[in-house]
């Protein structure tokens, strides 16, 4: 079975217009093989080059004071590294639209080929389409699915991907489904455990000679001395 390789994106901005002048100031990935997550994962804090919004600090917590020494999106560190974790995986983001948005405003800037929008994957789209009507947020997916985000006093890039890569599992039909997977990376995930180590040898029998003449001769006495198990084989 080949394997279908992905990474659950999210990104931290300054604010709301990614063709204006706010910028990414956090990126958070996580690989996914067979839409189970792998445990590889990837974040990088960003220098965006102008201040953070209040709004940004409250819902983050990330500050001018966080970012003041982190370098810049175009730097290898950043744009090199999160290029070569994504390799040609298709991206999936919670309303892509804003974080395909917001990434290839950020790899225009700086002369790079953006990522098209047949390589992206939007959960909102898919729960949208599966729940009509019903609140669709992370937040509310993960209420839905019984997913515990109770740890989660800021919004951060990475512990939303992870968030979202157990929505995007559900949303493709729960974990169940991992165990129709690569073996690997459904044991990667929890779904499935080695099989239990077997004795070298059996373990001797603890029925006596005397108790087994005795059942024996009970089950000639009732069924004869050709009982239908013996039939069998």
């Amino acid at each position: 079975m080949a394997k279908i390789r992905e990474i659950a994106f999210d990104t931290e901005t300054t604010g709301l217009d990614w063709l204006g002048d706010d910028r990414i100031i956090e990126l958070g990935a996580v690989e996914l093989v067979n839409h189970v997550p792998t445990g590889e994962t990837f974040r990088r804090l960003i220098n965006p080059g102008r201040p953070v919004s209040e709004k940004t600090v409250e819902i983050t917590g990330i500050t001018d004071e966080d970012l003041a020494d982190k370098p810049g999106f175009e730097d290898p560190s950043i744009v090199d590294a999160f290029l070569d974790f994504v390799g040609d995986a298709k991206l999936v983001a919670h309303n892509a639209e804003f974080d395909r948005g917001f990434l290839n405003a950020e790899l225009a800037r700086i002369g790079r080929d953006i990522i098209p929008e047949e390589h992206w994957v939007d959960t909102l789209a898919i729960a949208r389409k599966r729940y009509p009507g019903a609140p669709a947020s992370l937040d509310a997916l993960c209420k839905r699915f019984d997913i515990s985000n109770e740890h989660r006093v800021y919004h951060g890039a990475l512990l939303d991907s992870q968030l979202l890569a157990d929505v995007y599992l559900e949303l493709l039909g729960g974990r169940a489904r991992s165990f129709d997977f690569d073996p690997d990376a459904a044991k990667a995930a929890g779904a499935i455990r080695e099989p239990a180590r077997q004795r070298p040898t059996p373990l001797p029998s603890l029925v006596t000679a005397a108790e087994k003449a005795a059942h024996d001769a009970f089950v000639a006495e009732k069924l004869g001395e050709d009982p239908i198990w013996k039939k069998a084989g």
